[in-house]
C-alpha cells in the first residue's frame, strides 16, 4: 500500500509543477517556525528558498525501494563495485594520493585501502559525485518522501546550518539525490561533524580536494569506533535450525562462535582472509571475538556468510547495509593486493 502511494505521490509530482514551490505548505512553513526559534533564521529567507525549490521527481525514483525485496543479489550488488574499472582508479588514486592516505592511518589508524575503497565505492574517486540540486532534493524527500521524511528534514536542516557557518547559498550545493556531498558523499550532518581540513588550508573542501576527503572518511570511521590492527569480517559456512534466528538479531557483533554454537549454529569452516591475519588477528583470537552472523543473499544461488566484527559493523554507520560493507571490504582486499 505505501508503495502505491508513493507511486500516485510521483506521478502527481511529475506532472503537476507547482508556481509557488513549497512556500504555501503547512508543513513547510512549520519548518520555517522552528529554524526561525531554535536557529535564528529569517523567515522570509527560508521562504525566499522554498518559493524557488520545485519537487524534484527524481529523487523519489531513485530512494524507492524495488517493488521485491527478493531481486536483492548479493553478486549482482558485488559486480558493481569489485570490477576492473574502479580497481584501477583505486590503485590510481592511492599511488596519486600514497601520503596523505598514509598519514590518515596513522593518524586515526583506518588501513589505506579501506579509506580507498569507501570513496571508490561512493563516487569512483570523484567521477560521480552526484549533479541534483541539494537543497531541492532534500526539501523534497523531507515533504514528499513519508517513509524517512524525519531523516532527510533533519539533513535539511543540517544543509542549512552548513550553508550559514560557510556563508554560502544553500541553493549552491550539488550531490547525490540524497543529499550527500563530495567524494565521501557525505550527508550535510556528516559533513558538520566529521569533515575535517586535512592539508590544512584554513577550509574544508570534500568536493576538489581528496586530503580532505580521505581524513575526513577516516575520521568519520574512527569516531564510530574502528579498532586498530582488528579484523572486519572472516567467511563462514553455516548450518543448523538456529541459523535464522542468529541473522534475524541483526548486525551488531555481540557473541562469539563459540557462543554462536551454543544456540544450534554450526561454524562448519571458518576461512580466515590473508588481510585478517595481516592485521595482526590469528586464528584463536578470532575465535574469541564477538561477531554477527552476515547473510549475503543472491536469488538462485547459495548464501554466503560472513562473521562480521565491530569493523564491519563501523563501516554499516556509514551505509547501513551488510552489502555494502561487504562490498567496501573486498574493495580494499583488491586494492590492497596492488600495494
Amino acid at each position: 500500500m505505501m508503495r502505491l502511494l508513493l507511486i500516485l505521490l510521483l506521478a502527481l509530482l511529475s506532472s503537476s509543477p507547482r508556481a509557488e514551490g513549497y512556500a504555501l505548505r503547512d508543513d513547510v512553513q512549520a519548518f520555517v517556525q522552528d529554524m526561525h526559534d531554535r536557529h535564528g533564521f529569517d523567515a522570509d529567507v527560508l521562504n525566499s528558498l522554498f518559493r524557488r525549490t520545485q519537487p524534484v521527481a527524481a529523487a523519489i525514483r531513485a530512494i524507492m525501494p524495488p517493488a521485491d525485496p527478493r531481486v536483492r543479489s548479493w553478486h549482482a550488488y558485488r559486480g558493481r563495485f569489485v570490477e576492473p574499472k574502479r580497481i584501477a582508479a583505486g590503485r590510481r588514486f592511492m599511488h596519486t594520493y600514497a601520503a596523505e592516505l598514509a598519514a590518515a592511518e596513522t593518524r586515526f589508524g583506518v588501513p589505506v585501502e579501506i579509506i580507498a575503497a569507501i570513496i571508490g565505492v561512493e563516487t569512483i574517486y570523484g567521477k560521480q559525485m552526484g549533479r541534483f540540486g541539494t537543497f531541492a532534493a532534500l526539501t523534497t524527500l523531507a515533504f514528499d518522501y513519508p517513509p524517512r521524511a524525519e531523516l532527510f528534514r533533519h539533513e535539511l536542516e543540517e544543509l542549512l546550518l552548513l550553508a550559514r557557518e560557510e556563508s554560502r547559498d544553500p541553493l549552491a550545493y550539488t550531490g547525490s539525490y540524497a543529499g550527500a556531498l563530495g567524494l565521501p558523499q557525505f550527508l550535510p550532518s556528516s559533513r558538520r561533524r566529521y569533515a575535517i581540513d586535512f592539508n590544512h588550508d584554513g577550509r574544508i573542501d570534500l568536493a576538489t580536494s581528496p586530503a580532505d576527503a580521505i581524513g575526513s572518511v577516516a575520521n568519520f570511521l574512527a569516531e564510530h569506533g574502528w579498532e586498530k590492527d582488528a579484523p572486519i569480517a572472516v567467511a563462514v559456512t553455516v548450518s543448523g535450525d538456529g541459523v535464522p534466528a542468529m541473522i534475524e538479531a541483526g548486525i551488531v557483533p555481540t557473541r562469539t562462535p563459540q557462543e554462536m554454537q551454543a544456540a544450534n549454529v554450526s561454524l562448519e569452516k571458518i576461512a580466515v582472509r590473508a588481510a585478517a591475519q595481516e592485521d595482526g588477528a590469528t586464528v584463536a583470537e578470532l575465535a574469541e571475538r564477538p561477531a554477527a552472523l552476515i547473510d549475503l543473499v543472491t536469488p538462485d544461488a547459495a548464501t554466503e556468510y560472513r562473521l562480521g566484527y565491530r569493523n564491519f559493523y563501523v563501516i554499516t554507520r556509514y551505509n547501513r547495509s551488510s552489502f555494502y560493507a561487504a562490498a567496501v571490504m573486498d574493495l580494499a582486499g583488491a586494492l590492497s593486493t596492488s600495494k
